[in-house]
């Protein structure tokens, strides 16, 4: 039963108000004056306040200025009998949810009520959404042993609180470019408005300005209404600009004087509107290499690469693949609620080895695969698959031009002897045990499998 605070200076007032409270099933909490109220709130969980605008001593503007600066997130419904439009229009810019005219109709009451109790509850929800993407998503979830991973985002958490900074990262597909924006965005003081993310590649390019920057009816064939870009819904908070390598250079301009200005205007309007947000580009391409080509603007370059971050390719850092894969398994033993006792040495040996052309998704990929095949024992080379995958994404079935091989042997017992052994072991493991199967794939006699 949701509980709410009334405040009124004037005694008849505040009963009324009392009464319709408890007919409609509400706890009523009440006070006399804003201090009053302000000492109930110190002790008293409260869902919603309904307070008298004009009183004595601190008045209900202050009370909105108090408990918006101490209680965040408490609706305030505002209620006074001099109806004026101006005191209203004050509250409303101070933070009120609704206002309602002295003396109050109970149906009209308990229907602001309850609308004010239902965005409660949404702004509750939201809260509780980004509680759990801020703890998904933080410096401290991205596990690394690497220095230079240790150092790349020791300079991420420094601008993490700059949020007019342009931050530009760069990395290959896969190593989780996107991961790093989002740990910045919820690192950056508490962004209050949330995270949002176009893929310039994936969008047309006649598309994406209206993607961007949103659009007013009748500015192209098919704009039937206005629409919101991206740059609007992610005002306060942060937008990112996927591979913004392959935004087509007409828009790049008007990307430019939006960065430049903090402003811009819909498609097919002049009005402007304020570029409130923090901007994080990233590719996976060389912009130095796009400028050189005239593909990419000089001075947009000079833009965004404000605060570069350069997210290495996972086989620069293998020291981290152990401690990957684990960092995996255990997302994945809740994801697919089965037990994962976790990986063997030949399996690991063969992650550490393999080059991982798809970086950090491919590895997860993989033991998302592998943790499915396994029946409670621990993941083995066979069940992984990488050596299995050719530079050119083919199976390695013997159908291709080419076979990877991941070889992995101490140093202490490198031998021409120990290599041929270890390739005869993957091919066998690759086959299923199948000598016969292995042997042809070699092209060598099939008792060259029993000393394997």
């Amino acid at each position: 039963m949701p509980t709410i605070l009334a405040v009124d200076d004037e005694a008849l007032s505040l009963s009324l108000l009392e009464f319709h409270l408890r007919e409609a099933g509400f706890t009523p909490l009440t006070a006399t004056s804003g201090a009053e109220a302000l000492a109930i709130l110190e002790y008293n969980p409260v869902d919603l306040i309904i307070s008298d605008l004009f009183m004595p001593g601190m008045d209900g503007f202050e009370l909105l200025r108090q408990v918006r600066e101490r209680y965040r997130g408490i609706p305030i419904i505002v209620i006074t009998a001099h109806g004026s439009v101006e005191g209203a229009v004050e509250a409303m810019r101070l933070g009120a949810y609704d206002y309602l005219k002295k003396p109050s109709n109970p149906e009209q009451l308990q229907i602001t009520i309850q609308r004010a109790l239902d965005y409660l509850h949404v702004v509750r929800e939201n809260e509780q959404i980004k509680g759990l993407l801020r703890e998904r998503y933080t410096f401290q979830s991205i596990v690394t042993l690497n220095p230079v991973m240790k150092q790349l985002l020791e300079r991420a958490a420094k601008v993490a609180s700059a949020r007019q900074t342009t931050i530009a990262i760069y990395g290959e597909s896969g190593t989780g470019k996107e991961v790093l924006a989002r740990a910045i965005h919820y690192a950056g003081n508490g962004l209050p408005a949330g995270f949002v993310a176009v893929n310039c590649a994936a969008i047309p390019d006649h598309l994406l300005e209206s993607e961007l920057f949103g659009h007013v009816r009748g500015a192209f064939t098919g704009a039937d209404h206005d629409r919101e870009g991206k740059f609007n819904l992610a005002r306060g908070g942060t937008l990112l600009l996927d591979e913004i390598g392959d935004m087509p250079l007409t828009l790049q301009a008007k990307l430019l004087r939006v960065l430049q200005e903090r402003v811009f205007e819909r498609v097919g309007s002049n009005t402007s509107f304020p570029a409130d947000c923090r901007v994080i580009v990233t590719t996976n391409r060389n912009l130095i290499d796009l400028v050189a080509e005239r593909r990419f603007r000089e001075d947009l370059f000079h833009r965004v690469n404000v605060f570069p971050l350069f997210v290495p390719p996972l086989r620069e850092r293998r020291d981290d693949i152990p401690l990957l894969c684990e960092h995996v398994l255990n997302q994945l033993r809740q994801h697919l609620g089965k037990p994962l006792p976790g990986i063997s040495r030949q399996a690991m040996e063969m992650m550490v080895g393999y080059h991982w052309p798809g970086n950090v998704r491919e590895l997860r990929n993989c033991l998302e695969r592998a943790a499915i095949l396994t029946e409670g024992e621990l993941i083995g080379p066979s069940h992984l698959g990488i050596g299995m995958t050719m530079a050119n994404g083919v199976p390695a079935d013997g159908s291709g031009d080419s076979v990877t091989y991941t070889l992995t042997v101490p140093a202490d017992e490198l031998s021409l002897g120990a290599l041929t052994d270890r390739i005869l072991a993957i091919t066998l493991e690759r086959c299923g045990g199948n000598k016969s199967k292995a042997s042809q794939q070699l092209k060598i006699a099939r008792k060259a499998f029993y000393r394997t």
